[in-house]
C-alpha cells in the first residue's frame, strides 16, 4: 500500500496519548487509520487490561467511514459484523462501536476503563461525550486517534487542539492526497467554491461562517424564463413546504429531472405583512392551487408542522414526507448545487429570489448558525435538496461504481 508524504510523517509522530488528524474531505485520513493505524493499536495492547471502543456521530458512520472499508481490505474473519449489543470482532479483539451525537451516549462509557479509543468525525460529537471519554483513557498505555473535519473556530475542539495536552495534531489539505484523480479535486473545489466549506474542507482551516450563506447566486445563472420542455414532460414534482404561523410559510413547485431541478412556482405568505394569519386549511387551499392539475409525488413538510401535515393527509390527494431538516448539512449541499447550476428557479418566485441577498450567517452566535430571518424560501429549498435531489444524486453515484 502506497502512503502519501503526509500520511508517513503521521506514523512518525503519532506517539502521543491524542492524535488527530483533520482538515480536508478525501485527503487520506480515514484511508490510513483503517489500513495501519487502528490494526496497529489493536496488536499492540493485546492481552492488555482495558477496552478498545470505536465511536463516530452513530453506530452507522462507524460502520460506513471504518468498519466497511477495514473489511474490504482484511475480510471478514478479521472484521467481523456489528452486533445487536454494539460490539464487533477485530482482530480477535471485542472492541465497542457507538455513537456520540448526544449526550445520551455518555453512560456506554461511564466508568469503563479504554486502552484505546478510535474517533471518527470528532468535530461533530457531543462535547460531554468527549469530555468523559478524557479520563476513561486511564491506562498508561491508553491513547486516541481520531479524525475531524474543521467548523468554526471557538468550536470546543480547536479549544482542546490548542491546550497544553499530550497531543499531536496534523492539518490535511485536499491536495496532500496524490491518489485522487486531478479531475476530482477540481470539481470538488469547483462545488464549494465561494462558501465558507471551502476554507474547511479544502484547505483545511478552522474558518468562521460569515457574509451571505449562498454567495454563488448568480441572476444570470440560475433565473430561467421556464422550465425546459424535455424535464416539464419527463421530471417528476414535488412541493417543498416550510410551514409558520406567524412567520411566513413558503411553498415551492419543483420539478426535478434527473440530478437537476427547477422551481417553476411559489406560494409565500407573510401573516406579518398583511397582518391576518391563515389557518392551515387556507394554507391547504393555497398548496392546491399551486399544484393545479400537475400530479405531484410528495409534498415535503417541516418534520416539526405535524397540525399541517394532518390537514394535508385528511384531504386525501397529496402524500406527505417528512424533511431532512439538518441545516449545516442541508446548506451545504444546497450550496454545492447552486454552484454547479443544478438548482435553478423562474423569474416569477420572487419570495424566494429576494430572500438570496439578506439570508446571512450569524456572526453571534456560538457556533454555526444562519440569521433566522429571510429564510423561508431557503428553508424549503433546502428541504428539497437534501430530501429528493440528495436520493437522485446518490442513485447516480452508484449507478457509475457498477
Amino acid at each position: 500500500m502506497k502512503l502519501s508524504a503526509k500520511q508517513i510523517e503521521f506514523l512518525k509522530n503519532c506517539s502521543h496519548r491524542w492524535n488527530f488528524k483533520g482538515g480536508a474531505v478525501r485527503s487520506g485520513k480515514t484511508f490510513l487509520d483503517f489500513h495501519r493505524v487502528i490494526p496497529m493499536r489493536i496488536w499492540e495492547r493485546r492481552g492488555k487490561a482495558g477496552l478498545v471502543v470505536l465511536i463516530g456521530v452513530s453506530r452507522g458512520t462507524v460502520e460506513r467511514n471504518v468498519l466497511a472499508p477495514m473489511r474490504d481490505v482484511f475480510g471478514p474473519r478479521c472484521v467481523g459484523l456489528t452486533g445487536a449489543d454494539g460490539f464487533v470482532t477485530l482482530f480477535g479483539e471485542k472492541c465497542c462501536v457507538m455513537g456520540a451525537g448526544n449526550a445520551g451516549q455518555v453512560p456506554k462509557i461511564r466508568g469503563a476503563s479504554l486502552k484505546y479509543c478510535y474517533g471518527d468525525e470528532v468535530a461533530d460529537w457531543n462535547q460531554e461525550v468527549f469530555e468523559l471519554l478524557k479520563s476513561r483513557l486511564d491506562r498508561e498505555y491508553s491513547c486516541f486517534d481520531g479524525t475531524f473535519n474543521p467548523q468554526h473556530p471557538g468550536h470546543w475542539l480547536k479549544s482542546f487542539l490548542d491546550s497544553c495536552a499530550d497531543l499531536y495534531c496534523q492539518t490535511y489539505s485536499l491536495d496532500d492526497n496524490p491518489f485522487l484523480p486531478v479531475s476530482f479535486r477540481e470539481n470538488l473545489k469547483k462545488e464549494y467554491a465561494g462558501t465558507v466549506f471551502y476554507d474547511r474542507y479544502i484547505l483545511g482551516k478552522w474558518t468562521l461562517a460569515e457574509g451571505l450563506v449562498y454567495p454563488m447566486f448568480r441572476e444570470q445563472l440560475h433565473v430561467v424564463d421556464a422550465v425546459p420542455g424535455a424535464a416539464a414532460r419527463f421530471g417528476k414534482w414535488y412541493i417543498a413546504v416550510d410551514y409558520g404561523t406567524v412567520n411566513p410559510t413558503a411553498a415551492g413547485l419543483w420539478c426535478v429531472w434527473q440530478d437537476q431541478a427547477w422551481m417553476s412556482n411559489e406560494y409565500y405568505y407573510d401573516s406579518r405583512k398583511f397582518l391576518k394569519r391563515r389557518t392551515d386549511e387556507e394554507h391547504y387551499a393555497q398548496i392546491e392551487k399551486l399544484a393545479g392539475n400537475t400530479k405531484i409525488e410528495r409534498i415535503i413538510v417541516d418534520p416539526s408542522a405535524a397540525s399541517f401535515k394532518e390537514t394535508i393527509r385528511r384531504h386525501g390527494r397529496f402524500a406527505v414526507w417528512d424533511a431532512d431538516n439538518r441545516v449545516l448539512d442541508g446548506i451545504r449541499l444546497t450550496g454545492s448545487l447552486l454552484q454547479n447550476q443544478k438548482i435553478k428557479f423562474c423569474r416569477c418566485c420572487h419570495g424566494l429570489l429576494d430572500e438570496f441577498y439578506a439570508y446571512r450567517w450569524d456572526l453571534n452566535a456560538p457556533n454555526d448558525a444562519v440569521i433566522k430571518e429571510f429564510d423561508h424560501g431557503m428553508d424549503q429549498m433546502r428541504y428539497l435538496a437534501a430530501t429528493v435531489l440528495a436520493k437522485q444524486l446518490r442513485f447516480a453515484k452508484n449507478l457509475e461504481r457498477r
